[in-house]
């Protein structure tokens, strides 16, 4: 399994690019930066997209990136999201006032755009890899991905703050090598955290004593401002498991 950290930030600033992972080199994981962090050639190899709920971080880029590749590939492309996140788009971005309607454009029988339900826990196969859903603690309905292939898998929590089953999933999963958690704030934020639903190192800390498997845990989405601040946080843990989910790299796992 390989996995590209286009985009692994909160927030978008000179060389923080908002969240959006390639897995495989054809199926996005959200969609944050997808159109400014790939050449238009490798956009248009980009089969599928995965999003984990409907804030802009995780949004931003789809317009753009479906205008880059409508008209150079010959099918349709999919995107699997939950229900709410799929009624979001469909009347806040897909409403012909903000953008045009992809998904019924070039017309409605031969759209450059499709949306398929995801539902709670309930795998989808795409492209050789198994995602499965599950909802994690954000104020829209969010869901992490465990992400399977050849018997190994890694658990990414998208937008989350203090949450239970994220980890019930964990400590069962198969053969995990990584856990990706969300740390989006430093400690003097806790209050804007703690309303946001996001975690900062403190919070960071006391969910990680749910992890009973020991394996890597790799932070994202930090917001721009905090960086700094949240890696002198993070470092005084401690904890010799804590890393970060570059931008900018390849993951193989």
């Amino acid at each position: 399994m390989k996995i590209e950290v286009i985009g692994g930030y909160g927030g978008e600033c000179l060389g923080c690019r908002m969240t959006c992972l390639l897995i495989n080199d054809c199926i996005a994981l959200d969609a944050g930066s997808l159109s400014q962090g790939l050449s238009i050639e490798r956009q248009t190899g980009v089969d599928g997209i995965l999003l984990s709920h409907s804030h802009m971080d995780h949004t931003s880029s789809i317009p753009f990136f479906i205008e880059n590749v409508f008209s150079r590939r010959q099918r349709t492309i999919d995107i699997h999201t939950s229900p709410a996140t799929i009624y979001a788009i469909r009347k806040y971005l897909f409403n012909n006032a903000t953008w045009p309607d992809f998904t019924r454009l070039p017309n409605h029988l031969l759209p450059a755009v499709k949306f398929h339900e995801l539902q709670e826990e309930a795998p989808v196969e795409l492209n050789g890899v198994r995602f499965t859903p599950i909802t994690v603690d954000h104020p829209v309905p969010t869901h992490g991905f465990l992400i399977e292939q050849d018997g190994k898998s890694v658990l990414w929590s998208s937008d989350t703050g203090p949450t239970q089953r994220l980890w019930e999933v964990a400590n069962n999963a198969r053969n995990l090598q990584a856990v990706c958690i969300d740390t989006s704030f430093d400690n003097s934020l806790q209050e804007i955290a703690d309303v946001s639903y996001h975690l900062t190192p403190r919070t960071l800390e006391l969910e990680l004593e749910k992890l009973e498997n020991k394996v890597p845990v790799l932070l994202h989405h930090l917001k721009p401002p905090c960086v700094d601040q949240i890696r002198a946080e993070v470092k005084a843990l401690k904890n010799p498991d804590i890393d970060y989910l570059e931008q900018g790299k390849v993951y193989h796992f």
